[in-house]
């Protein structure tokens, strides 16, 4: 019996279960996980699910496509006494189940009346950005938009970190930077001195102190852009401050925040 079975009275109301079908461990405290729901589960790309074991539950947002068969997560691990459930799921393999609650949320999702998508996001908060450049990528009708014709739509993608290890999708969305002139990506890392970042040879500084002039640089119009940020709230704070006294559109989703 897993340890989410084992607590599954704790929580109440309807949910369904997931198995874990696969796990990739990118850093000490960061790893990949594939969930396969026993019930189909639909969902927006930028939206999130919720999962739970023993007892307790959070949410993450999803990095897979809507079109992809299983759920993608990228989690960080938040250590006890400060993490809960993050230190149960750590201890999770290929096999287990988690809970899942049966419909999605979140309104963090992309903005179709805009061409510009300037996506700013620190370590677990590119997850949105990916799961919406795999849905536009994979589906030739999406999104949908009386505003703006799909070939105009462009992506501007900019990470923050402070080590590169840190980058968990780096070399999918350089890849994509690559193959398509669309898409641009940009990933910095805050602490370039430190030696788990030796041999780093690309942007240095924290992301939301370069977003301002990576913006004007590419000359994107507010009435054509939307700025979006996900991860930590004082990168999320400082880049609406940034573009608060301006006509950019601004949206945001708190995803990282204390395990409790």
């Amino acid at each position: 019996m897993t340890q989410a079975q084992d607590q599954t009275p704790a929580i109440r109301g309807k949910f369904t279960t997931a198995t874990i079908t696969r796990r990739e461990d990118i850093a000490h405290d960061l790893w990949k996980i594939w969930l396969k729901p026993e019930q189909p589960f639909m969902f927006k790309p930028g939206q999130y699910c919720t999962i739970g074991a023993g007892g307790i539950e959070r949410p993450y947002s999803i990095v897979s496509s809507p079109d992809e068969p299983e759920i993608e997560l990228f989690i960080e691990l938040v250590p006890l006494p400060d993490g809960n459930l993050t230190p149960i799921l750590y201890e999770m393999g290929v096999g287990e189940t988690v809970t899942l609650r049966p419909r999605p949320k979140g309104i963090f999702v992309l903005q179709p009346s805009y061409k510009n998508h300037v996506l700013v996001g620190t370590v677990t908060g590119t997850v949105p950005y990916v799961s919406m450049l795999r849905k536009f990528l994979n589906d030739p009708a999406w999104p949908e938009s009386d505003d703006v014709q799909r070939s105009d739509h462009r992506f501007f993608v900019l990470e923050g970190a402070s080590y590169k290890h840190e980058f968990g999708y780096d070399d999918e969305l350089g890849d994509l930077a690559d193959k398509h002139d669309f898409i641009e990506f940009l990933p910095s890392v805050s602490r370039p001195d430190e030696e788990p970042n030796e041999g780093w040879t690309g942007a240095t500084g924290r992301i939301n102190t370069l977003v301002e002039d990576y913006v004007a640089e590419k000359g994107l119009a507010p009435a054509d852009t939307c700025i979006y940020a996900c991860g930590h709230p004082q990168m999320i704070e400082d880049v609406k401050a940034r573009f608060a006294d301006t006509d950019y559109h601004f949206i945001e989703e708190r995803f990282w925040k204390e395990d409790d």
